[in-house]
């Protein structure tokens, strides 16, 4: 049973809110990283590509406690509806600072995996890609209002307003004692008394996944390095 539902967009932080969330014992947290390192759940996620398709939450969400970035958070209303106890986080930036690092991470990120000569330790995180590759061409189509084929460079104007559409359609929809509008810059203090939890005792907190960082990762995983999953700074 999910505690805790991501409800932002990638790219707004979510990597640190997965280490957060771990952090404070709401973990394990589903991310996709753990769609793009673990085939099984890839095929959980697959069905979804079908917007006629009724899931088994428990199922998708067996033995995790949080969910945060796509794909759990495309369906953030659902889960809502699914977990009604669950508090709801809806991570936040400057539209523009997302749109410059979504269009990074799509350079970096699948364009790349598609065109550039793959180390073998590549291969299933390819392979658990394009198991979900529907159902991330619907994420896109849908969340983004984007019709370019997938792997190609969003189009400003209509990511921006999806951007800023999608967090008003949020914050409307949810009652303000059950929704935290967060920035990770924020820090701990939001965040843990939010949830009411402690903040952690001079950790700071954990800001992970940047694209320069991804970049690095990629680079390492093409060169045949075996590095694992997610891309950040401890790996």
């Amino acid at each position: 049973m999910l505690n805790v539902i991501g409800a932002g967009f990638p790219r707004t932080g979510t990597s640190s809110m997965k280490a957060a969330l771990e952090r404070l014992g709401f973990g394990p947290c589903h991310h996709m990283f753990d769609v793009g390192s673990d085939p099984d759940r890839a095929r959980r996620w697959a069905p979804l590509a079908d917007a006629g398709t009724a899931p088994d939450w428990d199922h998708v969400f067996e033995g995790f406690r949080s969910a945060v970035d796509w794909p759990a958070s495309f369906f953030w209303r659902e889960l809502a509806d699914a977990y009604p106890e669950a508090k709801v986080i809806l991570t936040v930036r400057d539209p523009h600072a997302w749109l410059a690092s979504m269009q990074a991470l799509i350079a970096n990120g699948p364009a790349r995996l598609q065109a550039d000569r793959l180390a073998p330790e590549m291969a299933p995180l390819v392979e658990n890609m394009n198991t979900t590759r529907p159902l991330l061409e619907r994420m896109i189509r849908e969340g983004l209002g984007s019709d370019r084929a997938f792997g190609e460079p969003l189009d400003e104007k209509d990511s921006l307003l999806a951007f800023e559409r999608h967090v008003a359609t949020v914050k409307e929809s949810l009652p303000p004692e059950r929704l935290l509008v967060f920035d990770v810059r924020e820090g701990w203090e939001p965040l843990c008394r939010f949830l009411g939890v402690d903040v952690p005792d001079g950790e700071p907190f954990p800001h992970l996944n940047d694209s320069q960082v991804m970049e690095q990762s990629i680079d390492r995983l093409l060169q045949g390095e075996n590095i694992g999953l997610p891309f950040h700074p401890a790996s």
